[in-house]
């Protein structure tokens, strides 16, 4: 299915969001995401399902200062 991911098209197969940002690579524990612009807690990453044309935002803590 396509979906939006930090503003880019991408193709996923996986319908969760647990699965799918393994298959995007986002494997850091230190990552914070928002479906559909709306903040979603760690635990609820393999109960949430992903729809066609949905956005998803991936954030990742930066160093620096």
């Amino acid at each position: 299915m396509k979906i939006i991911v930090n503003a880019k098209p991408r193709e996923v197969t996986n319908e969760t969001l647990e699965d799918a940002l393994m298959e995007l690579e986002f494997t850091s524990p230190a990552i914070a995401t928002a479906l559909n612009g709306s903040f979603v807690p760690r635990e609820e990453y393999s109960e949430t399902s992903l729809s066609e044309g949905d956005r998803l935002e991936v954030l990742a803590p930066m160093q620096g200062g």
